[in-house]
């Protein structure tokens, strides 16, 4: 597993595939794969719950797997190699992605003040309370996505407790698929009135400790601050994603 190559992108799309199939179970996605593209829908009506992990964008039949979006009814997106020649669709913004073999993890101090545990069905309410506050209101969707984390499987949910307060929340997707064993940490969430004490960095330690050792652990870095701090936690800057929406066959 070296994370300095397009292994820690082809982890990102086995994760993607895992989401799909546990919404699969519930009766609302569908996951495939085609030449040159790894295939997820979770069925849910935002395209950041369906996506394309594009692996070979030379190879990819788009007018196929608009098809199979189209099937769906679901509005979906791409994440595209960054710096590929890739003419569908419009452009929405680079996906940064960090990585580190998991027993390379630089654990953080610990902080008496902080508890990490982890959440089930019925933490919903707390788990969407938190990442509401972190990331903003997405709706009904939201909670649909968050409550089909929380039904197991692949799938960890973390809580994080500031002296007692629920303060933060996050993800593991544990995988072993085209890219070997590996662990996706997501949804890394602070409410915004306990943020810089260390919340977020205390769960994304924990998430990549619970999977256990000898994975690829991967995640994205939303600012320069962020990738600050999981630099401190070992994780190293590779090559991420151009990320495409509005998306239509040639």
């Amino acid at each position: 597993m070296d994370p300095t190559d397009a292994t820690a992108r082809l982890a990102h799309g086995d994760a993607w595939q895992a989401l799909g199939r546990l919404h699969a179970a519930r009766g609302g996605g569908r996951v495939a794969q085609v030449p040159g593209a790894l295939l997820m829908a979770s069925g849910l009506p935002l395209p950041q719950y369906n996506n394309v992990d594009v692996t070979d964008p030379a190879a990819v039949d788009v007018t196929a797997v608009a098809r199979w979006y189209d099937e769906l009814g679901v509005p979906w997106g791409a994440r595209v190699p960054a710096g590929a020649d890739w003419p569908w669709g419009r452009l929405l913004f680079h996906k940064r992605l960090m990585a580190l073999r998991s027993e390379d993890l630089v654990r953080p101090a610990p902080d008496d003040r902080i508890v990490v545990a982890a959440a089930g069905p019925d933490d919903l309410d707390t788990v969407v309370r938190l990442d509401v506050a972190a990331f903003g209101d997405a709706g009904e969707a939201q909670r649909r996505w968050l409550e089909a984390l929380l039904a197991g499987g692949d799938v960890t949910v973390a809580l994080a407790s500031w002296e007692g307060a629920p303060a933060g929340t996050g993800y593991a997707v544990s995988t072993d698929g085209l890219a070997g064993p590996a662990v996706y940490v997501a949804g890394i969430g602070v409410d915004p009135a306990f943020r810089r004490r260390g919340i977020g960095t205390a769960l994304s330690a924990h998430l990549v400790e619970q999977a256990g050792t000898h994975r690829l652990a991967h995640l994205h870095p939303d600012t320069d601050e962020a990738v600050r701090v999981y630099r401190r936690l070992g994780f190293v800057e590779v090559p991420g994603f151009d990320v495409y929406v509005d998306l239509t066959a040639p």
